[in-house]
């Protein structure tokens, strides 16, 4: 069964303000935890950040760019991502 992913407003706007290969990378970790789930051990500085909440970069170096989400429902299998963006403004 397939994971599904929502994005929230604030990420929306984030995405939207990420550079081209930032939104690629983005994209392609959608469609991973889609297809494999939230526990993305694969991607570059992969950490959880609490019970399920998850972080990893998206693009390395100056800026930093990363994305943050979490699992609503691990029965109906949701996940949310809730930013994505630079390094220094992330809500943790």
């Amino acid at each position: 069964m397939k994971w599904t992913v929502d994005i929230t407003k604030k990420a929306s706007k984030g995405i939207e303000k990420l550079p081209q290969f930032a939104r690629e990378n983005l994209r392609a970790l959608i469609l991973e935890i889609q297809t494999v789930g939230p526990v993305r051990g694969n991607w570059p500085n992969y950490s959880k950040l609490g019970v399920n909440e998850h972080h990893c970069h998206i693009k390395k170096g100056r800026p930093t760019y990363i994305a943050c989400w979490l699992v609503v429902n691990k029965i109906t299998q949701v996940v949310e991502v809730y930013y994505a963006g630079t390094h220094e403004n992330a809500p943790y």
